[in-house]
């Protein structure tokens, strides 16, 4: 942006006689500042949204999970020592899962092996839950159910972005507000403090934007809403 910002500040010295200025350069100047604001503002609101949601699921996949260990007691005393063998190598699977990424094979492995665990899991519960209806029946399967959904819609909800033709025009815009903004300068004195400013905003605020909407492989982080999964899985023991 800094480079750009000088390559308009040079086109404007050519331009420095009115006569030869194009015109309605403030105008088209204005609509571009105005797009890239709303571009902005649109961009941050939708990732800071999904940030939101993400945590949400954690703490609603953690409290099915506890709710579904919680009702293992309902199984027969035979069954529980496995399922809830099950359950510990499930939650650690769940949670090795995100702290892989930005590994996406390894998370991609750990999914899987979540995945098959989860069939281990059901088919364990409804062997033991066959007959007539029992509260193992009524009260257990119900929260197995939950507890898998939350897990698809997690995973799911991790590979939502915004198409990349969104990103792409916001670098544009902000590239092309750098030439007009280089080219605005050029009546006055060249000042660096604005250039670099006018950039280093620009930059952060793009680089946030990206941080939030990607929050496992940058500085802002959702990493640190994993800790009710790992205080549930101390809590297994």
């Amino acid at each position: 942006m800094i480079g750009v910002m000088q390559a308009g500040w040079r086109i404007g010295r050519k331009f420095q006689d009115e006569s030869r200025k194009p015109a309605n350069v403030q105008t088209i100047g204005t609509a571009v500042f105005a797009l890239l604001g709303l571009l902005i503002a649109f961009t941050f609101s939708n990732a800071l949204s999904r940030f939101e949601v993400r945590r949400t699921l954690i703490v609603q996949e953690a409290n099915n999970m506890g709710t579904a260990f919680l009702r293992i007691d309902l199984l027969a005393p035979e069954a529980q020592p496995k399922m809830r063998e099950l359950f510990r190598n499930y939650l650690e699977s769940r949670l090795a899962a995100y702290r892989y990424i930005p590994d996406l094979k390894a998370a991609m492995k750990e999914l899987d092996r979540g995945s098959q665990l989860q069939q281990q899991i059901w088919s364990h519960a409804v062997n033991h839950c066959r007959g007539e209806p029992t509260p193992c029946a009524l009260l257990l399967l119900p929260a197995l159910n939950s507890m898998i959904d939350v897990t698809t819609t997690r995973t799911m909800l991790s590979q939502f972005h915004p198409p990349t033709i969104v990103f792409v025009l916001l670098i544009l815009f902000s590239l092309t507000a750098a030439l007009l903004a280089g080219y605005e300068m050029a009546a006055g004195s060249h000042s660096w403090i604005h250039i670099i400013g006018f950039s280093l905003a620009m930059a952060i605020t793009i680089y946030v934007i990206l941080d939030v909407e990607y929050p496992r492989v940058g500085f802002i982080r959702i990493d640190q809403t994993d800790q009710v999964l790992i205080d549930l899985r101390k809590s297994m023991n």
